[in-house]
């Protein structure tokens, strides 16, 4: 699984630092936005870069943006992270509302670097840009 994020996002950077973290079997491999493989994984899915506010998760020719990205990637963690799944039970036009409001103020919140992510070299195959 590919998980497509902003690499200038510093919540997002956080998100991929959690990932690598609790990512024990190591299932997911990352792609910035700003990459090669990252921009064509948006355009095969349909998105433009330019006012992106999702996640994107890619499991071969299926993709999910915003929360069902993220309750499907904290699913795949396994326990204890599977009980996120209770999220489901809030509709996702709630949900996502709250994303997408979270998304569209991250670097005002959380800030923006100028420069994108440079993994640990222990984690580096993972990134494919």
């Amino acid at each position: 699984m590919i998980v497509v994020f902003d690499a200038q996002c510093l919540l997002c950077n956080g998100w991929v630092q959690f990932l690598l973290k609790h990512d024990k079997q190591g299932i997911f491999q990352f792609a910035a936005i700003q990459g090669e493989v990252g921009g064509k994984l948006l355009a095969d899915a349909g998105l433009r870069l330019e006012g992106l506010q999702t996640l994107l998760l890619v499991d071969g020719k299926r993709s999910w943006q915003h929360t069902d990205a993220i309750l499907r990637v904290l699913h795949a963690l396994g326990w204890p992270w599977r009980l996120t799944a209770l999220f489901r039970l809030v509709p996702a036009a709630l949900r996502d509302a709250l994303y997408r409001l979270i998304a569209r103020n991250r670097y005002r919140w959380f800030g923006k670097s100028e420069q994108c992510l440079m993994p640990d070299p222990a984690v580096a195959a993972r990134f494919l840009d």
